[in-house]
């Protein structure tokens, strides 16, 4: 495996993957006695980010946002990103893909030993079939999709069509709300309705038992992939406080958990078995500014706000010290070679006279806390995630806008599910959201006027409504060549954009970060030596890294 230091940071401080203060719950041990986990030939996994019960729902195009955890463990992708190689993309389900010279049709040769769950082999059919459910319905392009069309050219070969140069749009492929399913099944369901309870995919496990507090997950013993040592895998929720002692009682063996004082709380107790990691996801989590609608359509505004942003403050409360994001949205360990050099390294400060010079620019004054112009007031509000506890996060940023500018911002806590309707609908002012991608394309590409949409309907991607006709320019050269001296200017001009036009501003950068128990199992990963990434939610990562797992010697 590649050795990739400069692409991570040791895990010594929490940071950011899993916010601040998510509401604990009480999962139970979900174990079944002592011992670290479920024993034997069964680890558990503690999911903190998925609310208090779970959701039978494998329908993984359907609109509705509640769906069944590890979805991804039944359903795979055709292509995977490999965050151990600069966020590459590669073949999967697809033994080989290959663009033509004009970077409009990409060919895909699938995998000839694939097989779903009952037994049937995968096809050209299937992946036709499944590739073109976000062609039928845009309620159904939840991951974002910007191909046209998919045909078949032989019973293991498919080509996909972009309507434009896609060279760097190909992490589309990889997302869990585009996996390959079978057509035998899915075929004439009401796929706004069917909820899918007896998944049937490709990949390593199938579902043996559904509970509200409990999914059991089978190994299948006649995967593509290979062979498991463990036999089955459960996943009970919980919430960041309960699993850190989970952890610690040997109850739970897996969890996505930012824990401040990690080290000295859980790895220094058990030095073998206690392992706690940090990886770089690529991107930040932001403020992300309406601008289909007034007031945040104004550039001058977007300023003021973002430079009385205190990101010092904010990663200090949420136990994440030295994670502020640079005002490019791209990450230092991953990107350091590819942003500008005025860009790099950079700590973005309150600048309180910056902002109220900005604020005379755009043309508003404030009365009594809502900005005025033209005989219209404006009372903006903060959308933010409350099943996160994001509440301390949010009311930071209030007080910084009324102390340095005036401004009252209401702040408006939403459950996950309504929160990720009301950005895709475009039904707020100022939300929290995250940026990321395959690549520095994939990053920016959300920010394309092709995944703008009307205030109403659902945008996958561009939740902000920005449409500016450099942007497209810029991007339509990162996508539509290979060249690398193109695509790192057209990267740059980009950087630009998003530092001085803002339409988001970065706030903190994103990580993953894995607390496991190893006592049951050996062969996890580390951040000095991984060619994937232990997080469970990468579909393809979260089968490599199970895969590799033997039943630890005692």
């Amino acid at each position: 495996m590649p050795t990739r230091r400069a692409f991570i940071v040791r895990a010594a401080a929490a940071a950011v993957a899993v916010p601040l203060g998510a509401s604990a719950c009480t999962a139970g041990t979900g174990a079944g006695g002592g011992g670290a986990g479920g024993g034997g030939d069964t680890l558990v996994f503690g999911k903190t980010d998925g609310g208090t019960t779970f959701v039978r729902n494998y329908n993984m195009f359907g609109p509705a946002t509640q769906k069944s955890p590890n979805g991804e463990l039944i359903y795979e992708p055709l292509v995977r990103i490999d965050y151990s190689d600069g966020g590459k993309v590669k073949p999967w389900l697809a033994e080989s893909m290959e663009f033509d010279e004009s970077g409009t049709t990409l060919t895909m040769k699938l995998r000839g030993d694939v097989k779903f769950s009952d037994g049937k082999p995968m096809t050209a059919d299937d992946v036709v079939f499944s590739l073109g459910i976000p062609l039928k319905d845009p309620t159904f392009n939840t991951g974002g999709t910007t191909y046209d069309r998919v045909s078949k050219k032989d019973a293991s070969t498919v080509t996909v069509h972009w309507p434009s140069p896609a060279f760097s749009e190909v992490g589309q492929l990889a997302s869990p709300q585009l996996p390959v399913v079978p057509k035998h099944i899915w075929e004439g369901k009401n796929l706004k309705r069917w909820t899918n309870p007896d998944p049937v995919g490709t990949g390593p496990f199938t579902l043996t038992r559904f509970a509200p507090q409990q999914v059991t997950l089978g190994a299948r013993t006649d995967y593509w992939g290979g062979r498991f040592a463990l036999k089955t895998f459960k996943i009970i929720p919980t919430g960041v406080d309960s699993v850190k002692a989970q952890l610690l009682r040997d109850d739970v063996e897996w969890a996505l958990v930012a824990w401040n004082g990690a080290e000295q709380e859980y790895v220094a107790k058990n030095p073998e078995h206690h392992l706690y990691q940090k990886y770089a996801t690529g991107g930040a989590y932001s403020l992300f500014f309406n601008a289909a609608r007034a007031p945040f359509d104004n550039v001058h505004l977007r300023r003021a706000l973002a430079m009385t942003l205190p990101r010092e403050d904010i990663v200090t409360t949420l136990q994440r010290p030295g994670t502020e994001a640079g005002p490019t949205g791209l990450v230092d360990e991953i990107y350091a070679d590819l942003i500008l050099p005025e860009y790099r390294g950079k700590v973005q400060k309150v600048d309180a006279g910056g902002a109220r010079k900005e604020l005379a620019l755009s043309g508003f004054e404030v009365r009594g806390g809502k900005l005025v112009k033209d005989g219209r007031s404006h009372a903006p509000t903060l959308s933010f995630n409350q099943d996160f506890g994001w509440d301390p996060y949010a009311n930071i940023m209030v007080r910084s806008w009324e102390k340095h500018l005036g401004i009252k911002v209401k702040s408006v806590g939403a459950p996950g599910a309504n929160l990720f309707d009301q950005q895709q609908t475009g039904d707020f002012d100022l939300t929290i959201s995250t940026t990321g991608g395959a690549g520095v394309a994939g990053i920016y590409s959300a920010l394309s006027s092709r995944a703008y949409r009307p205030l109403g309907e659902k945008a996958a991607a561009n939740i902000g409504r920005w449409k500016d006709g450099a942007t497209d320019a810029a991007i339509g050269r990162l996508l539509g060549t290979q060249d690398p001296a193109v695509t790192t200017s057209a990267g740059h001009e980009l950087q630009r954009i998003v530092a001085e036009q803002v339409p988001y501003s970065p706030i903190y950068n994103s990580y993953w970060f894995m607390a496991i128990n190893a006592a049951n199992w050996s062969g996890w990963p580390s951040p000095e030596n991984f060619s994937y990434v232990p997080f469970p939610g990468l579909g393809p990562d979260t089968t490599l890294t199970l895969l590799k797992l033997k039943q630890a010697t005692k």
